[in-house]
């Protein structure tokens, strides 16, 4: 199954209506994105490091790091553009930080901080989701170059950011994953720009079962 952009957001609007909050819905897609992080990314994985943006994309990237803390994986959040803006990401973003998860802004990476991303057992794309489209700004450019000289797994959230969901258009620079975890179905660029995507691996956020429990 392949949903558009607009068809996504009423399928979560409707799922929101019926109960599953967009929190709930939030926290299912991270940690489901982290539990195939860990089955399908590197064997011991004992290091992360999470790009994450200021909206919704970075909030599931807050709670995947949650996650992978709770697995005793030493993870660090990296702040792309700003402190997060939306409110379930801010809901995340102080859960992630009462675990005591380090976290840094991307604009005041140390030399060390950038070499930590260079060699972390994985790094994670949690920077735009599929509201992008356009150019990365130079912020999301500095990002993707971290994450594409990675020479860990590198895992994009629902798509790689600097990708349009419904085009499949690649902005300059546009980060390159070696899987992505599509959230409750895949969109358009994981078959368009699957160069970018690598391996597609969809990721149930709650929806399905929800209205499978409503059906009987």
């Amino acid at each position: 199954m392949e949903v558009t952009v607009s068809q996504m957001k009423e399928i979560e609007k409707n799922a929101d209506a019926h109960g599953l909050s967009y929190t709930q819905m939030m926290e299912n897609a991270g940690q489901a994105a982290a539990q195939l992080l860990l089955k399908e990314g590197p064997l011991h994985m004992e290091t992360a490091v999470v790009l994450c943006g200021s909206g919704n994309n970075g909030g599931d990237g807050f709670v995947l790091a949650r996650a992978l803390h709770g697995q005793r994986v030493w993870v660090e959040l990296v702040l792309v553009e700003s402190m997060p803006k939306t409110p379930d990401a801010i809901l995340n973003w102080e859960r992630a930080k009462k675990l005591g998860i380090p976290v840094t802004e991307l604009e005041n990476l140390t030399p060390s901080q950038k070499e930590e991303i260079l060699t972390a057992d994985a790094v994670v794309d949690a920077v735009y989701g599929t509201g992008f489209h356009g150019e990365l700004r130079p912020s999301g450019l500095k990002a993707a170059e971290l994450f594409n000289k990675a020479q860990g797994f590198k895992l994009a959230l629902d798509l790689p950011s600097g990708l349009a969901a419904d085009t499949g258009k690649a902005a300059q620079g546009a980060m390159r994953a070696d899987m992505t975890v599509a959230f409750h179905a895949a969109k358009a660029c994981h078959r368009l720009a699957a160069e970018y995507c690598g391996r597609v691996k969809a990721a149930s956020i709650g929806i399905e079962a929800l209205f499978e429990q409503r059906r009987k």
